[in-house]
């Protein structure tokens, strides 16, 4: 009996914590919206001259986008940064789709570099077996929005004409981020804005962060046993992959409650393409939901064109699965197994964002 009562305290103190946790990372997320907002606002002249001499193309936009995604191994961050920027008229329509787009093309840096630190910290595996998720990722994003983004920018006016009527009467009846002008007007004041957009950048980050930390002490066990064997059906696997990584708004929770039953063969790669797939899309709720905070239908309107063409494609290439599962298993076979072509891939993949922030157009 007391050890019963035990167990039931127990684990009320870690729900507590978990709930705690959970509201402080929303609160921040909340407070770094509304002081991006604010310090992008304040420093519109610099940030303006700053991209209008070294942002000035559409290839440059795409190029910077997608190497600071690199560097901050968070394209949800690059994401807001860039819907800021455009609530601010600093960036175009097209730069604004092209940042977004680049935010994606990046966005599998973080499980490839999960798997380079793996490797040389245990070397459990060989080189290609620590990155091969993560090249699988990479192959995964860049064959579904390197044509979204083509296809995208060239239909872009159509797009927003269309999803502008939408995004419109997206309204909310109250202004959350409000609470907070207050406290983030006094930190531009206080510390520069410079300073505070650098804040804002960190406590974004930090926000996220946390809410992964979060996820990641909820037991996932009864998910896993519950959900895997779902994933045997292309389009359920799709649709866990939308659902878990738009709720908890994190790529890496959503991929991180199947990579365990990856690594052990619970699941073929067959089976988790379709959830990576469905991952992609369902990463930009939190850019939508941050483009309603910041009260840009343009920019929602955008990201939705953006999610809509990169849907569209998706779902194409899920009707054709056997065929575009096979074109993916040749390249991920060809890279994983010749060094050459392993390496002239992960260099590639630094070498063309610099190409295009290099090249002005």
């Amino acid at each position: 009996m007391d050890s019963n009562i035990d167990e039931i305290l127990t684990r009320g103190r870690e729900s507590g914590q978990l709930v705690v946790g959970a509201l402080v990372s929303l609160l921040l997320f909340l407070f770094a919206v509304q002081l991006l907002g604010a310090s992008t606002a304040a420093a519109a002249s610099p940030i303006e001259q700053f991209f209008r001499r070294y942002v000035a193309g559409s290839g440059q936009a795409l190029g910077a986008s997608w190497l600071t995604t690199y560097v901050l191994t968070n394209g949800s961050v690059v994401a807001a940064l860039s819907v800021s920027l455009f609530q601010t008229e600093i960036l175009t329509d097209s730069q604004l789709f092209l940042m977004l787009a680049g935010s994606r093309l990046g966005g599998a840096s973080i499980v490839l570099l999960i798997g380079i630190l793996d490797y040389f910290q245990k070397r459990r595996y060989s080189f290609s077996e620590a990155t091969e998720l993560g090249v699988l990722t990479f192959l995964l994003s860049h064959s579904i929005y390197v044509p979204a983004t083509i296809l995208g920018y060239l239909l872009l006016p159509r797009l927003q004409t269309g999803f502008g009527a939408v995004s419109t009467r997206i309204e909310l009846s109250f202004h959350p981020l409000a609470a907070f002008d207050p406290a983030t007007g006094d930190v531009v004041d206080t510390v520069g804005v410079g300073l505070a957009l650098v804040m804002a950048i960190l406590v974004l980050f930090g926000s996220l962060t946390l809410f992964d930390r979060v996820l990641k002490r909820i037991d996932t066990e009864w998910l896993r046993k519950r959900f895997f064997r779902r994933f045997q059906h292309k389009w359920t696997s799709f649709g866990l992959g939308i659902l878990i990584t738009g709720v908890t708004t994190s790529v890496a929770f959503s991929l991180g409650v199947v990579v365990p039953l990856y690594n052990r063969n619970y699941i073929k790669r067959r089976e988790i393409v379709p959830y990576v797939l469905g991952a992609n899309v369902g990463t930009f709720f939190d850019t939508i939901v941050i483009a309603v905070l910041l009260e840009s239908p343009q920019g929602v309107a955008i990201v939705l064109s953006l999610v809509a063409v990169g849907t569209i494609i998706t779902v194409g290439t899920l009707v054709r699965f056997s065929t575009y599962f096979q074109a993916v298993e040749t390249v991920q076979a060809q890279l994983v197994t010749n060094r050459r072509y392993l390496a002239g891939f992960l260099v590639s993949l630094v070498i063309l964002p610099f190409v295009l922030i290099l090249l002005p157009f």
